[in-house]
């Protein structure tokens, strides 16, 4: 009874991972449609207003911290899988699955650690400053709001910075291409048909999200 219930509660951690990843992928369309505005206004405008909204809005407000209990979730439940791998085989398979002969699959926990890290990075730089004021105001229409496009422009002049963002983004997009595929085999979606469109549909999402969002440090960078 007791492996019975270790069996379940693993299967509950999986598809609780599952969830909570598709729900941050969800997250990312949203967070690049709105930061891809900072290329397409020389003056910041639209990705200023675009923030102001999100910063002011109490819904949104709320939400954000759903949005990190979902993430803080997620990192912890990533942990306590791959351990448990760890410990269950710790010489491993002589026959492996798909999911294990692909490259990146192996080191999901390894790439996931240094999103983490670049996420912590990326939290000081841009949420905390803006939270606490650290920015330069801009006044568009009589209103005043905090100018966080010229902060993104500013950090993304740094030839160092943008390295780090792009190899971190890069990473990010190999953990998506996998995770994508593992979340819907996690809430035991597998199908003979839908399975291989689904992970056409994954790769296909994880290489637009990395190449969109690689594409603003590199804009900025050499063409502002």
């Amino acid at each position: 009874m007791s492996n019975l219930r270790l069996k379940y509660a693993s299967i509950t951690k999986k598809i609780l991972m599952g969830v909570m990843g598709l729900f941050l992928s969800s997250f990312l369309v949203v967070h690049l449609s709105i930061n891809l505005l900072i290329l397409f206004d020389d003056n910041r405008f639209l990705f200023n207003q675009a923030a102001h909204f999100m910063a002011t809005n109490p819904i949104i407000q709320t939400f954000q911290w759903v949005l990190f209990l979902a993430f803080v979730l997620h990192i912890i439940l990533g942990i306590v899988l791959q351990v448990q791998n760890w410990l269950a085989r710790p010489i491993g398979y002589k026959v492996k699955g798909y999911s294990e002969q692909s490259f990146f699959s192996k080191y999901m926990i390894h790439t996931g650690l240094v999103v983490f890290i670049f996420l912590i990075i990326h939290f000081a730089n841009f949420f905390i400053k803006a939270k606490f004021g650290m920015t330069d105001q801009i006044v568009y229409d009589g209103k005043e709001m905090d100018d966080l496009g010229l902060l993104i422009v500013n950090l993304f002049k740094d030839g160092y910075y943008v390295a780090f963002y792009i190899v971190s983004i890069l990473l990010l997009g190999f953990h998506l291409e996998h995770g994508f595929q593992s979340a819907f085999q996690s809430l035991g979606l597998n199908h003979p048909v839908y399975t291989r469109w689904i992970k056409i549909f994954g790769t296909i999402f994880s290489i637009v999200i990395t190449l969109g969002f690689i594409a603003i440090p590199v804009v900025i960078y050499f063409f502002r």
